[in-house]
Order: structure tokens, then sequence, then C-alpha cells
């Protein structure tokens, strides 16, 4: 355990401060400034000596988080990084992207602010890569076994690492032209600088995967073709259906799904050149959805000095303390104020969008909302209470349906569950050596969910291809949480 005094020495939670406005939206670095190694500590040291560490029961990995803020509170940083990388393959991106549903389960917080974990996390990795501790990991010996995993976003790469590891000859397909999935192009440089990826893909090519991207499977190469030419294919292709909104207007020019606006900024990021970029740039920028996509389009939009923005969000604002339905340890639904909505904006709850407006030209110049009213648990437009709002750029951000799955289901016949792959408790498919890990298999979620479904997929091809696995498995995809 960590300092068995240090959560009543120090009761308060201290995270590292985010660079000033004014500063930031100057540029697509990340918002938060370097910690201090002494107040890292110090935080690492309110970690208790709880008995059973419910932080666990939150954490779809299993992370060994009071072992690893032990070892940061006694400065034993390698040690700390060697704990974390037990459970956890890419620290960097659960450090700075994941909503942490282990600090609503510590302990501690039942009547205290909870230890800072996911800064501890971030801390223990960055450390790591800046002492060259971090190292590949390459298989003794090779099973003469291959694999495809098509998909490399959190669930696709920690599947190929896990089996690359274990001796299997892995190949990464990605249909873009850069590896990296949702954390290349979907994910804002200011929430995580691409550096951290790059660095994370080399030790994955020294250790031996392969990747090749701008290979879109089903289309340049069959789903089944794929599978004979592989002993197994782990589909990792995310859930990149975008939700819509069919109402009237939807057509016009300058409504957009959220995904199409962020993609383009990340590559302009990389340095491509986009024609026709879509950008916020003195406009008013609507945008619908008040999750982290809808977060996300909001500082992109800052950062390219919209005249205004906009959130809208249909239902109603969610309480700023945990609510009683939500007791501990479960992770509850807070109103949080994130680096984006800091920076401006308005955020509208209970508003319902009716109409998108147009112009003389056919582009939206507004759209027409009223406040949303519960009837018969339908969320529906309150009659009379309809407003316009001006919006030159109107950005959907409401979720995701599914995985784009059509080649798929058609090639290799696999059934589908409400928009995602059917799979068995063991990640496989109908269709013998088939595995679905991710998104692609569980619909939308979490980066830490991803990553545990990775490694928990990577087990059971291990297991089919070599009848037995050393490879631990965290998870089954009926799991909701573990605790261990």
């Amino acid at each position: 355990m960590a300092d068995p005094k240090g959560f009543l020495k120090t009761r308060e939670r201290e995270l590292p401060a985010r660079r000033p406005v004014a500063l930031r939206l100057m540029d697509w670095k990340e918002v938060y400034e370097q910690g201090d190694a002494a107040t890292t500590r110090k935080q690492a040291g309110r970690c208790m000596d709880c008995g059973i560490p419910f932080c666990h029961h939150g954490c779809p990995l299993g992370n060994l988080i009071p072992e690893w803020n032990d070892l940061m509170w006694r400065g034993e940083g390698r040690q700390a990084i060697e704990r974390l990388h037990a459970t956890n393959n890419f620290p960097e991106f659960t450090g700075r992207l994941c909503p942490a549903p282990c600090e609503s389960s510590c302990v501690l917080a039942i009547n205290q602010p909870a230890v800072t974990i996911k800064q501890i996390e971030v801390s223990i990795i960055d450390q790591a890569f800046a002492n060259d501790w971090v190292e590949p990991h390459p298989p003794e010996r090779l099973t003469g076994k291959t694999v495809a995993v098509v998909g490399s976003g959190p669930a696709g790469l920690a599947a190929a690492q896990q089996l690359t590891r274990a001796g299997h000859t892995v190949a990464v397909f990605e249909r873009d032209d850069r590896i990296g999935g949702l954390l290349r192009y979907g994910i804002p440089d200011f929430k995580m600088e691409k550096k951290h990826l790059e660095t994370r893909l080399k030790q994955m090519q020294a250790e031996g995967t392969r990747f090749r991207a701008g290979v879109n499977i089903g289309v340049d190469i069959a789903w089944d073709e794929l599978r004979a030419r592989y002993d197994a294919v782990v589909v990792a292709t995310g859930a990149l259906k975008p939700r819509d909104l069919p109402i009237p207007g939807r057509d016009l020019s300058g409504v957009h799904f959220a995904m199409e606006y962020l993609v383009q900024q990340n590559r302009v990021g990389a340095g491509d050149v986009v024609i026709d970029q879509l950008t916020a740039e003195g406009k008013h920028v609507v945008v619908l959805g008040g999750g982290d996509t809808g977060a996300d389009c909001i500082g992109t939009a800052h950062r390219q000095k919209a005249l205004s923005v906009t959130n809208l969000a249909i239902g109603i604002q969610p309480p700023s303390e945990r609510p009683e339905h939500q007791p501990w340890p479960m992770s509850p639904t807070l109103f949080e104020v994130s680096s984006a909505h800091e920076e401006g904006g308005e955020r509208v709850y209970l508003a319902s969008t009716v109409e998108f407006l147009a112009n003389e030209v056919g582009e939206v110049r507004a759209i027409r909302v009223a406040e949303t009213e519960y009837l018969d648990g339908r969320r529906v437009p309150k009659a009379g209470t309809e407003r316009e709002i001006p919006a030159d750029l109107v950005l959907l951000a409401l979720g995701f349906t599914g995985t784009e799955s059509d080649e798929l289901e058609d090639q290799l016949r696999v059934p589908m569950d409400h928009g995602n792959v059917e799979r068995d408790a063991d990640y496989q498919t109908s269709e013998a050596g088939v595995f679905v890990a991710g998104d692609a298999g569980r619909g939308q979620s979490l980066i830490v969910w991803a990553i545990a479904e990775g490694r928990a997929a990577a087990a059971a091809v291990d297991r089919y291809l070599e009848g037995e696995t050393e490879l631990p498995s965290p998870i089954r995809p009926t799991d909701r949480a573990i605790a261990i």
C-alpha cells in the first residue's frame, strides 16, 4: 500500500493545471501542463489500505491500481510501469482518454475526493517513455500460425500486440492511410498528440507486428479470401455507423456528421491537404449531442475561430453530485466541464431540434429548436416553445448505431445483433476462426473496454490456435465490470 496516513494528511485532490484558454486556443497541443513529480507522489500516497480495492471493480482491465500507486509513492517508477503494463497495453491512451470509472469506485470517494488514478497512470507511462523503460518484447519462438486483425483502433492494436507476443505472425489491416483508427482520426490532438501513438506503434513493429494501411477488407480483399489466407481473423472494425437525425432540412449543405469534421482536422494536423475542408472559421456552429464526440467538436471549432459555438442536448442536465440511484461504487452520470466546454460556447439542455432552415442558396442558416418534454417515456418537442438559433455549420454528434458491416455480413455470412457482429462467450462468430473484439461486437463503448476486449479476444484466438493459452483474459463479452 501507499502512505498509510496519506489520505489523512493530503485530503485535497490535485491535478496538473490546464494551460490558459487564450494560449491553448492558439495551437493543437495537449491541454494539460506537465505534471509535477512531487505532486504525483503525494497524490499516489492518498491511496488507502482499503482492504478490498473497488477500483478493480470499476476498471474493465483489472488494473493493479493500489500496487502501482504504492510504487509511485515510493519513487519506483520502473516497477510501477511493469505492474501497469501487466494489465494494460496502452496506458498512454487510457491515461489521456479514459473517463476513469475506476475513480468512481475508489473507496476514498465515499467521503473524500477520489485518488487521482488516471493522472498517476499517465505519469507512470510518460516517465517510462522519457527514461526508455518501454522496450519491445518480441516472442521467444514463432508458432507458425498467422492472424489477421482488421481495424487498428485500441481493440485491434491490443489484440495484435498480445498475439504477436504469443508467437503468432500478425498482420493488422486498416482501411485508412495511417494506422490508429479513431486514435488517429477521431481523437483531436489537443486531447492526445499523435506522437504517443507513433511511439507505441514503433514498439509493436519492433516486436514483429506487421501493419497494412490503406487496405479495405471487404473491398480490396474479400472477407472470405482473408479468412482463407490466415489461420484466424480478428474483427476490430469499431462501431462507426453514425446515428442520423432525419428531420426536415437534413440534406442541406452545412449539416454534417461529427466524424466527417473531426477526421478532416486530424488529417490537416498530420500535414495533409484537405480540399474543401469543413471548417468552423467565421461561422456560427451548432453541435448536437452532449457526449465526448460533441465536446471534441466544440474544442475543434474554438481552435478554428468559430464566431459562436452552441451545444444542444435533448435530455436533462445531469446532476453535479452522485444521484441516489447510482450509489458508490457505480460510475455515475454527472455534469462535467471538459476542457472544451471551459473554452467557451453555450450549452443548452432539454433542446429538441425540429428543423434545419435554409438560406436562398440551399445552405443551412439556422436550426429550429423546441423545449423537450417527456410524454409516456418519450422525449418530444413541446408545442409553442420553438425558436431559431443561427447556424452556418451543424455537427451531428449523436452517437453510433453499430459497425459498418455490409461486406462482412454478405461475404462471411456472420449474423448481426442490433448492428453489432454476433459472437459467443469466447469472442468467436458463427464462422470458425473469426473473432470479434471491441465496439464491433459490444457497440459504442469506452477505450478501456476496447483494450480489455482486445486482450481477451487475443487469449481466445491463442487457445483456438494452440489448444491452450497463457495470455490473460480479463473479461467475457457478457461482463459489465470485473472484480479481482
